[in-house]
């Protein structure tokens, strides 16, 4: 027999809202902004107390989600119904010189010798094999990659396949061969 516990997150529920604040959640209910309308449907149902997972069931969305809309109110007030960019905060310090080299000299390696089927690196695969590899601290994207390639190295991912090499001796003669 096998038991599972989960870790249950304690209830979360929006703080007290002003009059001002609460007019401005009920305007946002008819706003053409699909995420001002839908934040503005999550903080209403938690003020009036309902539990996250129930608000996330009735509006289809995900209780993270609700749970961030809750927590980003409570600590940013009426401007949490201003979506804030998606952009990854903190490309730049993924890689410094000496990793991004050795990102480089991973990519002129083939994906298999990682215990990957492909034999092609695509971005995602590379972030993955970096983080297995101690390459970085934490998951990155493959645009984090993309980005430190250009940004360190100089090379576009478009252009790869002009300087990544393969390690089989007879690679230059089989590529020569290939021209069609």
């Amino acid at each position: 027999m096998r038991v599972t516990v989960r870790s249950m997150k304690s209830p979360i529920f929006v703080r007290s809202l002003s009059e001002n604040e609460r007019e401005d959640l009920e305007a946002g209910l008819r706003s053409k902004d699909a995420f001002v309308m839908r934040r503005s449907q999550i903080l209403l149902a938690s003020s009036r107390g309902e539990k996250a997972p129930k608000i996330a069931e009735n509006l289809g969305c995900g209780t993270q989600t609700v749970r961030d809309a809750i927590h980003d109110f409570n600590e940013r007030g009426p401007d949490a119904l201003v979506a804030r960019s998606s952009r990854p905060k903190r490309t730049r310090d993924a890689f410094d010189e000496e990793s991004a080299e050795r990102l480089r000299g991973m990519l002129h390696r083939s994906p298999r010798e990682f215990g990957r089927e492909s034999s092609l690196w695509t971005l995602e695969m590379a972030a993955e094999v970096a983080f297995e590899e101690g390459l970085t601290q934490r998951r990155v994207s493959g645009e984090t990659i993309r980005a430190t390639l250009a940004r360190l190295l100089g090379v576009r991912w478009q252009r790869a396949k002009r300087w990544i090499t393969s390690p089989d001796p007879l690679y230059e003669r089989k590529k020569e061969g290939a021209t069609c």
